[in-house]
């Protein structure tokens, strides 16, 4: 006979094999409702996906975004603990590398106003780097992420975002050649600003051809750095 913790943790795979699947599954979106009502349970495995390649980290983002934002409204504090492991992971005494966490992080605030309320200044912390003891993100990796996640959650909740605009100027000389691609493309999810312009013209006129991972809510694409500014220029890049 089983163990009961034998069961729990036959249960515990097979809710994240079922996860996955609809995960990668092409018609991802439409799952995302059910994942929603999973709840708490989904968490975890979530979670672990974040570890997993980008397309797959980016799709486990947007899932952990809808189910914290419906715990929200059932669970708050369990919703607001999940945004607080999220801090811990991105908090370099945790010793937790944070791969996708900033992805999550931007989704959940996308996906809550509520949260957004609460935590919006904290995501936007992570690329103001006053010199001192600060939350700035000084893995350069982990910082590409956390300017495509405030251009994330400009792209639905723009006015609580204006505040990072000069810390994302900043970001277009940033010592990281991907991390200016990324402020480039963070700017240009704000609502347009003719003082923009010549920052963004140095960089696009620059030939930084570093890739950016790019996430258009279904699919990761690349474009170089140079190229994401002179589109923003143009107003094309969404």
């Amino acid at each position: 006979k089983q163990t009961v913790e034998e069961l729990l943790m036959a249960r515990m795979r097979s809710t994240k094999q079922k996860l996955k699947e609809c995960l990668v599954s092409p018609q991802w979106r439409e799952h995302l409702d059910e994942i929603a009502q999973g709840g708490l349970e989904n968490i975890g495995p979530l979670f672990s996906f974040l570890l997993l390649g980008p397309q797959t980290m980016h799709r486990a983002a947007v899932a952990l975004g809808q189910v914290t934002a419906r715990l929200m409204q059932e669970q708050p504090e369990s919703a607001k603990n999940i945004v607080r492991r999220l801090m811990w992971h991105l908090n370099e005494e945790s010793g937790n590398i944070g791969w996708g966490i900033p992805e999550a992080f931007a989704e959940i605030l996308a996906a809550s106003e509520s949260l957004a309320k609460d935590f919006h200044r904290i995501l936007i912390s992570y690329i103001i780097d006053l010199g001192r003891d600060d939350n700035y993100c000084d893995n350069d990796t982990l910082r590409r992420s956390c300017y495509w996640a405030i251009g994330r959650l400009a792209q639905t909740r723009p006015q609580l975002c204006l505040t990072a605009r000069p810390w994302l100027l900043k970001g277009l000389e940033d010592v990281d050649p991907v991390c200016q691609g990324m402020a480039a493309w963070a700017l240009s999810q704000l609502p347009p600003d003719l003082m923009d312009a010549p920052a963004l013209r140095r960089l696009a006129e620059a030939g930084n051809t570093a890739p950016c991972e790019l996430f258009d809510g279904e699919d990761v694409y690349e474009k170089t750095a140079s190229q994401i500014a002179a589109e923003a220029l143009e107003g094309k890049l969404k």
